[in-house]
């Protein structure tokens, strides 16, 4: 696993130097008081005032930010150091008090200290863990007794197809690592980068299932017919400013959500 680890890792590293200076981060409006948080997530966890939230998977930390600028008292943990340093000096220039944990998921337990109201993750993150029982019992060990786990993620079903093809070309159930060579980001399409990446598919069984065998309590589920970014080709965007994939004669389910409490 260490080399796909590493082989990730260098290319969020990339990655972050693209989506940096991306319209589709839009950093500068965020500095300018923007927030970045979908409608999704700001429904689901409401009033996040005083709240200790801890952020798996966070990338450069602008939902971080968002959250703490509603309030929460917000940890974000990723993987890639040029991640985390450029989380850490938006946080500065921006009077924030977040703080960013360099470390992989897999590792926390040896980089951070205490227990946290809520654990939040979102849009791309369990695709690129091999492991979801493990993943699991690290949010079960971080909540607080009566604490609360929410994502919101891109559904299994959806990830199956190939956009510009319009046909279903992975796999739905988890078969082992899937590597591709990944040319541009969901970010910048036309960006020069061409790296390998290393990922995972995990049906919704396999989430739910490793979070309910940790004994967390389910207190939601949710699907969706639509996504809030326009991340993948021939996706148009609706009057209710949500984005629907085009190549299907019927709506897909684009995300699904899942709230449990410990």
């Amino acid at each position: 696993m260490d080399k796909y680890f590493l082989d990730n890792q260098r290319l969020w590293d990339e990655k972050t130097a693209i989506h940096k200076d991306s319209d589709f981060y839009d950093l500068e409006g965020f500095k300018s008081g923007k927030n970045v948080l979908t409608p999704i997530e700001q429904a689901a966890l409401g009033n996040v005032s005083g709240q200790e939230m801890l952020h798996l998977q966070c990338h450069f930390g602008l939902d971080s930010l968002s959250w703490a600028r509603m309030g929460a008292k917000v940890t974000g943990v990723d993987f890639s150091p040029k991640a985390i340093a450029l989380a850490r000096e938006i946080n500065t220039e921006v009077g924030l008090d977040a703080r960013f944990v360099e470390s992989n998921i897999y590792d926390l337990k040896e980089n951070l200290q205490g227990q946290f109201d809520l654990v939040f993750t979102s849009y791309g993150t369990t695709i690129w863990l091999p492991d979801l029982q493990k993943w699991a019992e690290i949010v079960h060990h971080f909540l607080k007794p009566g604490g609360v786990f929410y994502m919101v993620d891109l559904h299994p079903s959806f990830l199956q197809f190939d956009f510009d093809k319009h046909e279903v070309a992975f796999e739905y159930f988890n078969r082992g690592v899937i590597t591709e060579v990944e040319k541009g980001t969901y970010a910048d399409p036309d960006a020069d980068i061409e790296m390998v990446e290393h990922f995972w598919s995990h049906p919704l069984s396999e989430t739910m299932g490793a979070l309910l065998d940790t004994g967390l309590k389910l207190l939601a589920f949710k699907e969706f017919p639509y996504c809030p970014y326009s991340c993948f080709p021939n996706m148009d965007q609706g009057p209710d400013g949500f984005y629907r994939y085009n190549g299907t004669k019927v709506p897909l389910p684009h995300l699904f959500s899942l709230k449990f409490q410990k």
